[in-house]
């Protein structure tokens, strides 16, 4: 019940338009209500992160989790991305849902239906051993749920490898494109085909490693996997 509480009243129940996350094109496919914006992280898993080191402009996927109002990733200590983050610099997170080609009767209308979001904030090290491993945790649910139950976790050799950095969510905003191609009005007579050709993630049948056992089972989380 506590934690339904905290969810329910978040003191901000939507996110403030800054410059940095003001929608300049096509303002009106804007959100930014922590709902929607929510929605759209608790859905995808692989972010890009973008950020400036040694003046040279990097963009990273990685896998992501969101807990509450913040965002976790994780990686090897080595990884450049995670120790300049750490640092304390300027960073920019985008995630991205493709819904359906959108084919209009012109090429200058094409488009895609798509869900998005834009993050901006500076990363903190998480360095609380229970904070940790709560995020990996959160990290191995988020993308398979009921796997972390199956695995061995990881050992303290493994959690001194791994760095886990987490971003508040307190400059965000989401943009959505739906529904049907926007054509010029003249253009809806021509005898052309346009629509939408929905686009989804969609599982494949398991493949099993060529070392398992015959005798372990496919889980009913990999066998039926979807997002």
């Amino acid at each position: 019940m506590i934690r339904g509480i905290c969810v329910n009243l978040w003191p901000i129940m939507t996110f403030p338009q800054t410059d940095r996350t003001k929608l300049k094109r096509l303002p009106k496919r804007g959100h930014f209500d922590r709902e929607t914006v929510y929605s759209i992280l608790d859905e995808g898993f692989i972010c890009h992160i973008g950020f400036v080191a040694n003046g040279q402009p990097f963009v990273i996927p990685t896998g992501y989790a969101r807990v509450e109002d913040k965002l976790y990733v994780h990686g090897s200590q080595a990884s450049r991305m995670l120790r300049s983050l750490a640092g304390g610099i300027d960073a920019c997170v985008t995630v991205t849902i493709v819904d359906g080609l959108v084919l209009a009767r012109s090429a200058f209308h094409h488009s895609m239906n798509y869900r998005s979001v834009l993050v901006f904030g500076r990363a903190t090290l998480v360095s609380d051993p229970e904070e940790k491993y709560a995020a990996l945790l959160a990290l191995s649910e988020h993308i398979v749920p009921g796997r972390w139950k199956d695995v061995r976790e990881p050992n303290e050799q493994e959690m001194r490898l791994t760095t886990v950095l987490s971003l508040s969510l307190e400059e965000a905003s989401a943009k959505v494109r739906t529904g049907p191609p926007l054509d010029d009005e003249e253009d809806y007579a021509l005898p052309i085909w346009a629509g939408v050709v929905p686009l989804k993630l969609v599982a494949g049948e398991p493949v099993n490693d060529p070392r398992l056992s015959a005798e372990v089972p496919v889980p009913g989380y990999a066998m039926h996997y979807k997002r």
